[in-house]
């Protein structure tokens, strides 16, 4: 991490977890026990969209922003079961998960699709957490920073300079999302700098320096800590572990380092 250019993010995602009635108590348990505001991070709690309202009201008091895990590419029209931009700002979302690979795997998302997406949402002023992350067989090839550098490029793709440091990514390797498995702090890092390489030579230095790329891939509240003492992994997108309110504190406390 490196605060004295860009933000900490500390991100839980829920994916297709908790009811709207559960996420009362989840929030009460999360303020016993990092009490009052966190100082040293942004923490964000990306939900399903049914319990969305409810998380807006319930982390308002503890300042925990709360993110959408997907939005359609189009601001209104007859495409049933979306969900707009315009309604997720309106419900008082503030970030969204695109392009996770359970979207990319199992709906079909496509690149072309994910800058579709970020661009209606830094339109819309939503806060883009844009997952980029290779398979194990692309590893094993040696295609990873490739394949990532493609990845990268498509996302921001007619992103003007000042909105690109709006955009966060999140490296997930397809092959440690669920699994257990977890890049070594090397591997992680390794990747997380490209990430900062490829947006450096799209918008410049000051750009990189102030984007943030966290770690995704089965962080957790025991890996937490070396993860983030990494100079370029700026945070964490987190599954499972974010389910756990004592775990999910955890890593959020893990983040308090130098």
């Amino acid at each position: 991490m490196n605060r004295k250019y860009r933000t900490t993010v500390i991100a839980g995602n829920w994916k297709m977890n908790k009811t709207p009635s559960e996420v009362k108590g989840y929030a009460e348990e999360l303020r016993s026990i990092l009490g009052s505001r966190v100082k040293w991070c942004d923490i964000v709690i990306c939900a399903p969209f049914v319990d969305l309202p409810m998380a807006v009201r319930s982390f308002r008091d503890l300042k925990v922003g709360v993110g959408a895990q997907n939005v359609s590419q189009f601001p209104s029209g007859a495409y049933t079961g979306e969900v707009s931009v315009g309604m997720l700002k309106d419900a008082g979302v503030k970030y969204v998960i695109i392009g996770h690979s359970e979207r990319r795997q199992y709906f079909a998302e496509t690149d072309e699709s994910v800058n579709a997406k970020v661009l209606a949402a830094l339109e819309a002023g939503l806060q883009p957490i844009v997952c980029v992350g290779e398979s194990l067989d692309q590893r094993d090839r040696g295609l990873t920073l490739d394949f990532v550098s493609c990845q990268v490029k498509a996302a921001l793709c007619g992103v003007a300079p000042e909105k690109a440091r709006k955009v966060i990514f999140a490296y997930e390797p397809i092959w440690a999302i669920g699994t257990g498995r977890t890049a070594t702090s090397e591997q992680a890092e390794e990747v997380c700098r490209h990430i900062r390489t490829i947006v450096r030579g799209l918008y410049g230095a000051r750009t990189a320096r102030a984007t943030s790329v966290l770690y995704g891939g089965s962080m957790n509240d025991q890996n937490a800590f070396e993860l983030l003492a990494q100079p370029d992994i700026d945070g964490g997108l987190i599954g499972g572990a974010s389910l756990v309110p004592a775990k999910f504190a955890a890593i959020v406390n893990a983040a308090n380092q130098e």
